[in-house]
C-alpha cells in the first residue's frame, strides 16, 4: 500500500522533492531538508507521521514544494503529478496547499483516471477550492472544510472562500447543515465530509451521520495548523483501511482529544498537539475503532 501526501510549504527556495520524511525535534526532515512543523501542509504530514508510526504501517511518501504565493511552486507540483500519477499505484492521494489552477486539477484528475487502480482521494485547503471551482468535487472522496469554507462549497458563485457571497467574517456556524445540503445540491462536496469546527460534522452522500462536539476544546481554534492535523489523521486512517466515515469520526475526535492532553492554550504550538496524538491513541483507539493491537507487516488488525 501507498500513501502520498502533496502539497506547497512557504519556504522560497525549497526545490520540488519527493521522499520519506521523519522527525527532527520540532522539526520534519525530508531528504536534505528542515521544515518547520508550524501548520499548513508540514501540520498535516507531521500528524500523519505521527499516526502511522503508532499504528507501524508504512509512512507516507512526501511531495512538497517551496511556494510563497507566486505560483511557481504550485505548477511544478501539479506538473509532476500529471506526469506521474499513474506511475505511482496509489492507495490514497492526499492534495493540500496548492495555488488554485482549475485548468491543471482538471489534468490531474484525468491522470487519476489513468491509473490503474482508483485511490482514495483527499482534498483540504486551496486543493479543495480548484476542485470544486473546476467542478470535480463529486470525483474526490474526502474533503475537510472548515465552516466558512463550507459556505464557499454552497455558493454556487464562488471561485474562492474570499469571495463567498457573505463575507468571511459573517459565516454563521449555526447554518453548517443547511449549507451542507445546499453544496450536495451544487454537486461541490466530496462523496465524505469532515466539516471542523465547534461542532465536527461527518457527512456522508449529503447526509450527516455524526456530529463530534466532545471534549470541548475551544482553544484548538486559535491554534494554527489544528484543522491540518484533522485531514492528516483523516488520511492514515483511511490509509490503515478503515471505513471513509469510520476514519474522519475518529480523526475529529483524536485531534481534539489531543487539544485536552496538550492542556491547550492559545499560545500552544501544533506541534504540541501532535505529540499526543500516541497517548490519545494509547488510552482510546481500541475503544472508538476496535482497533486493539497492531501486528507487524500488515496494515491493521481487528479483533
Amino acid at each position: 500500500m501507498t500513501m502520498l501526501l502533496s502539497g506547497t510549504v512557504p519556504i522560497k527556495d525549497l526545490p520540488l522533492t519527493l521522499g520519506e520524511a521523519r522527525f527532527e525535534g520540532e522539526l520534519l526532515k525530508l531528504n536534505d531538508f528542515k521544515i518547520p512543523c508550524t501548520q499548513g501542509t508540514a501540520a498535516l504530514i507531521s500528524a500523519a507521521l505521527a499516526t502511522t508510526d503508532y499504528l507501524k504501517i508504512d509512512p507516507p511518501k512526501v511531495l512538497i514544494v517551496g511556494d510563497n504565493g507566486e505560483g511557481m511552486g504550485s505548477r511544478l507540483l501539479y506538473e509532476y503529478l500529471i506526469k506521474n500519477i499513474p506511475d505511482f499505484s496509489l492507495d490514497v492521494l492526499v492534495l493540500h496547499y496548492c495555488l488554485p489552477d482549475m485548468a491543471l486539477m482538471r489534468k490531474l484528475c484525468e491522470s487519476v483516471e489513468r491509473c490503474s487502480k482508483n485511490p482514495i482521494m483527499i482534498a483540504d485547503a486551496s486543493s479543495m477550492y480548484a476542485a470544486k471551482a473546476a467542478g470535480l468535487a463529486a470525483k474526490f472522496d474526502i474533503f475537510t472544510p472548515d465552516a466558512t469554507e463550507i459556505a464557499f462549497l454552497a455558493d454556487p458563485d464562488a471561485t474562492h472562500p474570499a469571495y463567498i457571497s457573505r463575507h468571511l467574517f459573517e459565516t454563521d456556524v449555526t447554518r453548517t447543515p443547511e449549507l451542507v445540503d445546499a453544496a450536495y445540491q451544487l454537486k461541490s462536496a466530496a462523496k465524505l465530509l469532515l466539516v471542523k469546527g465547534a461542532t465536527d460534522y461527518v457527512v456522508k452522500d449529503g447526509q450527516i451521520i455524526d456530529t463530534i462536539t466532545e471534549p470541548n476544546i475551544p482553544e484548538l481554534e486559535a491554534i494554527g495548523g489544528t484543522g491540518d492535523t484533522i485531514t492528516g489523521l483523516v488520511a492514515v486512517f483511511a490509509y490503515a483501511e478503515l471505513e471513509l466515515h469510520e476514519a474522519a469520526i475518529i480523526a475529529a475526535r483524536s485531534n481534539r482529544m489531543a487539544g485536552k492532553f496538550a492542556q491547550a492554550t492559545p499560545s500552544t504550538k501544533v506541534w504540541q498537539i501532535i505529540s499526543q496524538f500516541p497517548a490519545v491513541f494509547k488510552e482510546y483507539l481500541c475503544e472508538w475503532s476496535g482497533i486493539c493491537y497492531v501486528a507487524p507487516n500488515r496494515s491493521m488488525s481487528l479483533p
